[in-house]
């Protein structure tokens, strides 16, 4: 890409205590070879070999910092404050980018206009022979993001005016401060832009905080709800949180390989919860589950 087509990219990675993944991250980062690129890393105070890894790597950042915040919400609000691109991401600390990813975004991007771009982003397993893929593009075409969360963070960049129609991220939340992100930006009417290419992969571990969340992240996905569509949606999704008979019937739709049919079997099994709700409301809400 010749350098009069290489609009400024502002990456932003925060992180606390992931020194055993940090450096994947920061090599994807910087090894994207993009001529134009400003790396920002905002270390929450670790107590392990993160600071060494950032030092060794020190040379290739615009910034780094390492003290206590807030949260993740908080470090990243931190970090794009001093960012000076025209194009916005960030990447997490367990988390890397594939191959020309910045390059290919950068192409696809309008600097000069409020854009949002995603892509797909290849998921596995740490330490085990497991991953699979997305279809971001499928899952645009086909749902309300305000009901289910299909865009995949490490995978969307945004520009300078998008991030600032949208306002910062939200700190009082810790678990889905990204799709809130999401939804605002939209709302906001800036353009969004699903491709099919892969651009980031996502790991999978046991300190994962999305897997470790239980129902404080319920919780904080219940608001979500009821700050987007409304309170009823709000405590549906807490009833079905909290029925195990809907887990079960889950399960077994999943075994006997008739998820396609789940809303409607769902509606059937339980009309009195899902009374008012439309079949696709029931099914996109089913994915946050």
């Amino acid at each position: 890409m010749a350098e009069s087509n290489c609009p400024k990219i502002t990456i932003i990675t925060p992180s606390y205590n992931q020194g055993r993944f940090l450096e994947q991250t920061i090599l994807s980062v910087i090894g994207q070879g993009y001529s134009n690129l400003e790396y920002i890393i905002i270390d929450g105070g670790s107590t392990d070999n993160s600071v060494e890894i950032i030092k060794k790597y020190a040379s290739h950042l615009t910034y780094w910092e390492s003290e206590k915040d807030r949260g993740q919400a908080h470090a990243l609000n931190k970090g794009f404050a001093q960012a000076t691109g025209a194009i916005f991401g960030w990447i997490n600390s367990d988390d890397f980018y594939l191959p020309n990813t910045l390059s290919f975004v950068a192409e696809q991007l309008n600097a000069r206009s409020p854009e949002f771009l995603f892509g797909n982003c290849l998921h596995f397993v740490n330490d085990e022979p497991r991953a699979y893929g997305s279809d971001v593009r499928g899952e645009h075409e086909r749902r309300d993001l305000r009901l289910a969360d299909y865009i995949i963070q490490p995978s969307s960049f945004w520009t300078r005016d998008t991030w600032l129609k949208a306002g910062p991220l939200d700190e009082s939340l810790h678990f889905g401060f990204d799709w809130e992100w999401f939804v605002r930006a939209m709302k906001a009417g800036v353009a969004f832009k699903a491709v099919d290419r892969y651009l980031s992969a996502y790991r999978i571990h046991e300190a994962h905080k999305t897997a470790v969340g239980g129902d404080k992240r319920r919780v904080e996905l219940a608001s979500i709800y009821g700050r987007h569509v409304g309170a009823n949606y709000e405590q549906l999704f807490l009833r079905c949180c909290a029925r195990p008979r809907l887990a079960f019937s889950r399960k077994w739709l999943s075994l006997l390989r008739l998820m396609r049919f789940e809303p409607a079997l769902l509606k059937a099994a339980f009309p009195i919860m899902f009374r008012g709700f439309r079949q696709n409301e029931i099914r996109d809400m089913m994915t946050m589950l």
